[in-house]
């Protein structure tokens, strides 16, 4: 724990994993949790330990940079004084760990496709295996040591069911640190090292942190590669999506603002809607510059489609760390920082989760429209009106 105050340069630059309170403050127990995720990137969250009915609380107060130094510190004194006057902060609200199930349930009814049958598999694998530890604990006192005690003994035994478990847990405590119940996932990647591998590993794309894409297009736009491939590159960042569905997009798949992707070209097999913000219509207006036959969008110096492997050349030749398609997870990352829900819908991702269903892609749109034209702020250098997704 540092004994200085924490400064605003020292919060956005810090890499190393770790607790950084923010000393001098009059003992208001803030500090700075930095964690380092599997990919090598950092995530940043603002905690808070406090004595609340004489009890040791660490209360959640949301993640870096959507709460900046200032509004956490503005958070810690409120809950302080809160606990000075002999209230609980948290106003009594914070629900139990069955109570918290049910609103997450709640919220993902309306996009499961068959919202009965996924609620009774939520509702039936938790009370076989969670509820008896946690069911009745507040969502701020579920433990690591909870969440490894409900899952080793099936962890082996029964791995689709135990990563399920996992799954769910997961769900209901990221629910809970946005809700600011608490401030960390104790079923996240804090318990991947204790559990042994019980089926096949993942190969992931080296994605850029978020915060250095600006600069990496930047590079892209400025380079002196073919622009049909420049455009092709960028437009795929903006809208999330993958290099073969960037290639073989199509002007009859464009329509005004959106641009539907057709289940046949789509890795889910299922059609897919992507809002265009308006640097990405910006991009297909340069195509059409030049090439306006009606066919494909975006093609290479022959006037023909896109190699498959272009666009990592083209990152290579520039010396830009990462690959084409860890773009996304770049996207993902931001999402998750800036405190955008369910990006899976934006990526068209299945959850997952695979006891989740498919999100209804026409109740999202609008929403998505929103965070899409964000994200091309962001990756623009700029930051809306208050640097964040409202």
């Amino acid at each position: 724990m540092r004994k200085r105050p924490l400064t605003a340069t020292f919060v956005a630059r810090v890499k190393k994993p770790g607790r950084y309170g923010d000393g001098g403050r009059g003992g208001l127990g803030l500090y700075l949790r930095v964690h380092l995720m599997k990919s090598g990137r950092v995530s940043k969250s603002w905690g808070q330990r406090i004595r609340v009915g004489g009890r040791p609380t660490n209360l959640g107060l949301g993640s870096y940079p959507v709460v900046t130094l200032k509004d956490a510190r503005e958070k810690a004194l409120e809950n302080r004084r809160a606990v000075h006057w002999g209230h609980d902060p948290r106003d009594g609200r914070v629900p139990t760990f069955e109570a918290a199930v049910e609103k997450v349930i709640e919220i993902h009814w309306p996009t499961w496709k068959n919202p009965p049958r996924m609620a009774g598999q939520w509702r039936q694998t938790l009370r076989d295996y969670a509820y008896p530890r946690i069911g009745r604990k507040r969502v701020g006192e579920v433990s690591t040591a909870d969440v490894l005690a409900i899952l080793k003994p099936i962890w082996s035994s029964k791995p689709p069911t135990a990563k399920a478990v996992r799954n769910r847990i997961s769900a209901v405590m990221r629910w809970a640190v946005a809700k600011g119940y608490r401030p960390d996932n104790p079923a996240g990647e804090a318990i991947a090292g204790v559990l042994p591998r019980n089926g096949k590993t993942t190969k992931h794309h080296k994605a850029l942190p978020h915060g250095e894409v600006s600069a990496a297009l930047s590079k892209v736009r400025n380079s002196e590669s073919h622009a049909g491939i420049r455009l092709a590159l960028e437009f795929m960042v903006l809208t999330a999506t993958r290099s073969n569905e960037v290639r073989g997009a199509a002007w009859t798949e464009i329509e005004r603002d959106v641009w539907t992707i057709p289940a046949s070209r789509m890795k889910a097999k299922r059609e897919h809607r992507v809002p265009l913000s308006a640097r990405a219509l910006e991009i297909l207006g340069e195509a059409r510059k030049l090439h306006d036959d009606g066919g494909i969008v975006f093609r290479g110096a022959r006037g023909r489609a896109i190699h498959h492997s272009m666009f990592g050349k083209l990152l290579q030749s520039l010396g830009i760390a990462g690959t084409a398609h860890g773009m996304r997870s770049s996207f993902r990352d931001w999402c998750s920082e800036t405190a955008v829900a369910r990006e899976e819908a934006a990526l068209a991702h299945k959850v997952r989760n695979q006891a989740e269903a498919a999100y209804a892609r026409s109740d999202l749109l609008d929403r998505r429209r929103e965070v899409m034209e964000a994200w091309a702020a962001y990756v623009a250098g700029r930051r809306g009106k208050d640097g964040h997704l409202n």
